[in-house]
């Protein structure tokens, strides 16, 4: 598994909660299917809330 960075935003009150995470995943899609779940579920949003701008192979 490829360690991944990824970096983006999700709204959070009327403005946007800019965030950096790392994750394990195999490939950049899962990185990013994981990080859709991983903040809705920790901040109560939905995918149509949360901006990915950039991932990258750590």
């Amino acid at each position: 598994m490829t360690t991944y960075t990824v970096s983006g935003r999700f709204q959070s009150r009327g403005d946007y909660q800019p965030f950096t995470k790392e994750i394990e995943a195999e490939n950049e899609d899962l990185a990013r299917e994981r990080i859709y779940t991983t903040v809705g579920s920790q901040h109560n949003r939905k995918r149509t809330q949360i901006e990915i701008e950039e991932v990258t192979a750590a």
